[in-house]
């Protein structure tokens, strides 16, 4: 880009584009402060399919304008354009194929009379705004065009168009990224806020260094890739669709229109609420992944991290607490397709079952959400109890506590492959079976290799090794583990073994040695089974994560989610399942309603209260 054009309004520059202005090769970085315009010009017989399909797919598609058959100007985005010179370069297409570029369509006159054309927002619309924000705009720094790359995920179709996501990438400082989220949110026009950031393998894009469109973009020490719903979408749709005859801009050679940056039709006022405004979360570093959620759905999600902090048995919990685990556990669970989860501690290893209710009831409250959500859920339990977790489970579907049977299955260590060979198909770590992997009070491996109970107590013989799939799963990329405790003896406590030695009682001895990610820590482990259930719910209601979650793409119609939260007479009636079974309380030993000495009503029968309140405010 030519310095010289960079402060000329869009109107100058339609017009030096009209007279053919060599300098104009791009529109990255001119025009700063107004939108900028994807065009896509179709014969009439195509475009309500193509409107529709604009619609269902309205991050890569936002509509500005839809021009009448034969309408070159564009009065609501510019005055006194002509669509047919004012592109520095359009391409033709005939039965799907491009045929050549031209910097002028007024050759094709007659053709155009017939044809409708698309004004479709553009990412370089919200380029000004990041650079008054102190953010690098990498591509505009180096002189380039944005990099442009056709993805493995598809749009939404409607009627004849069908086609895979177009995403551009810009490099962000890591530090700047909840900047750049707000501001492009706020452009819901220029495609709003990312859909992806992170690893670009997980869009399918093999090699940044290659771009399908426009040019590569060099990254600097601390960028993360940021990526955007991109409007060459509409040209993979005419690849795709192949109509007899179609014209296009050229990537990164965009409309200039008169239209502030700002702007945003009625129709997306909503996204613009300043609660729904998207807020960063890394997730993994292998690969890397980041999330977004709003700052309400944050807000209550932290929220339900607070009750179920409640310590009324006393143990002292808040003193390895650590913020926000919660959150991001709810946010990769939100991500995953297919979640193992175990539980199970058997406590009171002089009773057949040794198992405590405390555990149970949780697991299977987020199962019924996942199960919800669509997620594949397997349950990994000690062979000991196999018989009769599956009895409970069917009891649970029978209730109609749990919505659907889980499959249950056992982990044996057969050799150093076996916990390998268990997550992975074919212990391929590129092929895991499960993405995310849950402990909720499973009692854990402490550093000598034994299990201990509250009183110091080595279970080890009541005890699979199902620990060992957590130490696998930190060298599978793609895997993400959680876990739920209340003591600091369960799995996935390893994460905060040094708080566990210098404030729980015996924690030098039973300090759970083995991480998670994530570790949730709560007054007693099924609040927070009961909260991650309800966490999941709000963000299936936060457009914000439900927009960048499916990539701006498509409708959500499935609403089976709203039944499945957990609620006071569903744990009531899982409950007493538990104990029909001769499962006792975790502290007391007592075979009654009651979970770590608790009676149900009215502790745990309020935190299910409270949890449940938090989360209905936020529909």
């Amino acid at each position: 880009m030519d310095d010289s054009l960079s402060s000329l309004s869009p109107v100058e520059l339609r017009l030096l584009i009209r007279g053919g202005d060599v300098r104009i090769k791009t529109t990255t970085g001119l025009a700063s402060g107004f939108q900028q315009a994807n065009v896509l010009l179709l014969p009439s017989a195509l475009a309500k399919d193509f409107e529709a399909f604009c619609l269902r797919n309205a991050a890569p598609l936002p509509l500005l304008y839809v021009s009448k058959p034969g309408e070159v100007s564009c009065p609501p985005l510019a005055q006194h354009a002509d669509i047919k010179t004012d592109v520095s370069q359009y391409c033709v297409y005939e039965n799907g194929k491009m045929l050549k570029t031209v910097s002028s369509l007024s050759e094709y006159n007659l053709p155009l009379k017939d044809m409708v054309c698309f004004y479709l927002g553009c990412s370089f619309g919200f380029e000004g705004k990041l650079k008054d924000a102190g953010v690098p705009v990498r591509n505009v720094e180096q002189k380039r065009n944005v990099s442009m790359y056709r993805t493995s995920v598809p749009c939404a179709p409607a009627g004849v168009f069908h086609c895979p996501l177009v995403v551009t990438m810009r490099p962000v400082p890591a530090q700047m990224l909840d900047t750049v989220v707000e501001v492009t949110h706020q452009n819901p026009l220029a495609h709003g806020a990312p859909v992806h950031i992170g690893d670009p393998a997980l869009l399918g894009i093999q090699d940044l260094s290659r771009p399908d469109y426009g040019d590569a973009v060099d990254q600097q020490p601390g960028d993360v890739p940021v990526f955007w719903a991109c409007g060459v979408t509409s040209l993979e749709a005419v690849l795709s669709t192949k109509p007899s005859l179609a014209f296009s801009h050229s990537p990164g050679c965009m409309f200039l229109t008169d239209l502030p940056d700002s702007s945003s039709s009625s129709a997306l006022d909503l996204s613009l609420d300043p609660s729904l405004t998207p807020l960063s979360f890394k997730l993994s570093q292998n690969p890397l992944l980041y999330s977004l959620a709003s700052k309400r759905a944050v807000h209550k999600i932290r929220q339900l991290e607070k009750v179920i902090g409640a310590d009324p048995g006393g143990r002292g919990i808040s003193a390895i607490f650590v913020p926000d685990e919660l959150l991001l556990s709810c946010l990769a669970l939100s991500h995953s397709s297919s979640v193992l989860i175990t539980t199970g501690f058997p406590t009171h290893y002089m009773h057949n079952p040794p198992d405590e209710t405390d555990g149970p009831p949780g697991a299977v409250a987020m199962a019924n959400m996942l199960l919800s959500l669509g997620k594949r859920v397997t349950m990994v339990t000690d062979r000991r109890g196999l018989q009769m977790n599956r009895d409970i489970i069917d009891e649970a579907v029978s209730s109609g506590v749990l919505s659907a049977p889980v499959p249950l299955v056992t982990y044996e260590d057969n050799g150093p492959d076996s916990a390998l060979n268990f997550l992975c198909h074919h212990g391929d770590v590129s092929k895991p079976r499960y993405d995310h992997l849950v402990a909720i009070e499973r009692t854990g491996r402490a550093a000598d290799g034994n299990y201990y109970n509250m009183r110091a107590i080595n279970i080890k013989h009541l005890v699979d090794p199902i620990d060992d799939l957590f130490v696998a799963a930190k060298d599978i990329p793609g895997i993400i583990t959680t876990g739920i405790g209340d003591g600091g003896n369960e799995l996935g406590m390893g994460k905060l073994k040094e708080k566990v030695k210098g404030y729980m009682p015996k924690g030098d001895m039973i300090a759970c040695d083995v991480p998670a990610d994530f570790a949730i820590t709560c007054g007693v482990s099924n609040w927070g089974g009961y909260a991650v259930a309800c966490g999941l719910y709000l963000l299936q209601i936060c457009p914000s994560h439900q927009r960048y979650l499916k990539k701006g793409l498509g409708l959500n119609q499935d609403q089976t989610w709203t039944t499945a939260l957990p609620s006071v007479d569903k744990e009531e009636t899982f409950l007493s399942t538990l104990v029909r079974f001769g499962i006792r309380s975790g502290k007391t030993g007592n075979l009654a309603m009651e979970v770590d000495g608790l009676t149900f009503h009215p502790t745990h029968s309020e935190i299910i209260s409270r949890l449940l309140q938090v989360t209905h405010e936020a529909a």
